[in-house]
Formats: C-alpha cells, structure tokens, sequence
C-alpha cells in the first residue's frame, strides 16, 4: 500500500490529474486506517483483549429522555460493531411502553471486541433539545455502558446454585427489531451482587439460561477486577470517584455540536458521525491514555 502511494505520488508529479489525486488521497486515507488498526492491536495486550465483549446499557434517572439515550447508544454500537465486521446479537432487551430502552445486552463477536470496548465503560452524558418537552427545553440524559469479556468455559468464576433466582417470562413489547420473541425467556438475578442478567432470543428455556449463565459468569469475573483494581488504588493512597455524575463523555446536540472524552480530552465536532458509530477515534485516544498511565 505504500508502494502504491510512492507510484501515485510520482506519477501527480508529473501530471496534474484530477483522477490520480482521487486515487492518491482514496490510498492514503486507507494506509492512515490500516497504520491505526495496527497500533490499536499493539496496545490491545491486556489478558482478555482479544476476547468476545458483552455489553449492557442502562438508562439512568430522567425519565423518556434517558431511556431514549439508551436506545440512541445501543444503535451506536451496533452500528459501530457493523463497521468493524464483528457480529452484534442482542441477547436481553428491556423496553418502555412510551419511548426508548431501560436496558439491552449485546454480544459482540469478533477478534479484540472486548479489548476496543473497554473504551466504552461508563456514564455517557447527552445534552439536547428534548424531543419529549412540548416547551422544547435544553435536558440533559444520562445512560451507562458496563463491558465485560466473554469467558472461556476453563476460566474459574464461583456461582453458586443458592446465590440465583430465576424467573422466565415471555419476551414481550415492541422489540421486534431487535430480537426474536419467545416463550422461554430467562432472567437471573445474582442474590449477593444484584447483579440481572437475561436472554430472550434464543429458541428455547435452556439455550437462554446457558447464555444468561454465560453473561453472569463474565459480569461477575469483571467486577472481581474493578474491586481489585479498586483494593490496589486505596491502598496507593490514590481517590476515584465514582457516582452516576463522573461522565466519562458528553455528548452536545445543543447550542453547540461536540462530542469530548473527558478522560483523554479527545473531541469530535461531528456528534452526528458520532452517534452513527464513528468511535474509532475515541477507542484508539483512550488505549494510548490507558498504556501511558
């Protein structure tokens, strides 16, 4: 590819051609994603980087707004996962009778899903004009996005028949275009965490109780992590906050455009782009923060 782009930069030397300066900028802009992709998988080398990701999204307090914000991320990562040639299945969606999604999770597969959307864990904070106020007012929404990797079945995580309560129900409401509805829906709550997980598209009682099982055993295993590497910063002396507040990123529809990580500082004036899945960006500025701490 950088062959291609010496030969193209002689022959322009040469001659002005409109179609060759297509070609050139067209290959440049391919080698520049090719040269990312590459320093994305150089800085994806935690243990489960390269692992499948199950992601959730919450909806946080606010009402409409909120669960509506819910929904706009969880078409983000889908279309994001649509991108990057990974496979998307929402496993458990959970939605309003008026608007948006109290909560969906999504398996994505593909080789380092979990290692790009680790990204992603945190409270995402939306400002805009609510398309729910008739006074058409400025809100502001907030939503959560928990990622955890997809275990291999020798990984040891204790769960405990006692620990769990099992309900199933029938997949209900207008989510058609998200999963398929069935008679054997599973949601288990882990007693002990809280933790809720479910899954209501597969085609029977059991195969969703596996893969709710499957969901709980890799939320439990990335919370022993985050208390872990909580034990480890309390006892350097260091403070995290952590409240529903700590946004990691804002989203800003109005009176301005703009997308900012607060983490790394990194922003994108085009939310719109943003919210059609164009995160590459935040992904790659967010690893390169995290290897540098």
């Amino acid at each position: 590819m950088f062959s291609d782009l010496e030969t193209l930069d002689e022959m322009l030397s040469d001659a002005d051609d409109d179609e060759l300066q297509k070609e050139f900028s067209q290959t440049a802009d391919a080698l520049r994603k090719f040269v990312d992709k590459e320093q994305m998988v150089l800085l994806l080398s935690e243990e489960y980087d390269g692992s499948n990701a199950i992601l959730t999204v919450h909806a946080g307090s606010g009402g409409l707004d909120s669960q509506d914000w819910a929904e706009m991320l969880l078409r983000l990562y889908l279309r994001w996962s649509e991108r990057e040639g990974f496979s998307a299945r929402v496993l458990d969606i959970l939605q309003d009778e008026e608007a948006g999604i109290k909560s969906a999770t999504v398996l994505v597969q593909g080789e380092y899903a979990y290692g790009y959307l680790k990204a992603e864990k945190g409270v995402h904070r939306l400002v805009r004009i609510s398309p729910f106020d008739a006074a058409k007012r400025r809100h502001t929404s907030f939503a959560s996005v928990d990622v955890a990797p997809e275990l291999a079945e020798d990984v040891p995580v204790e769960v405990r028949p006692e620990d769990l309560k099992v309900d199933t129900f029938r997949a209900s409401g207008a989510g058609g275009q998200y999963v398929n509805r069935t008679d054997s829906a599973v949601r288990i709550t882990h007693i002990p965490t809280g933790i809720v997980v479910g899954c209501q598209n597969e085609r029977s009682q059991h195969m969703n109780r596996q893969v709710a099982m499957q969901v709980l055993r890799s939320r439990l295993f990335e919370k022993a992590v985050q208390e872990r590497q909580q034990e480890l910063l309390s006892i350097q002396g260091e403070k995290k906050e952590i409240s529903w507040g700590s946004q990691i990123r804002s989203y800003v529809l109005h009176p301005y455009t703009i997308v900012k990580d607060h983490r790394t500082g990194f922003e994108i004036g085009n939310v719109h782009a943003v919210l059609d899945g164009d995160i590459d960006g935040f992904i790659m500025s967010f690893l390169r923060w995290k290897r540098q701490k």
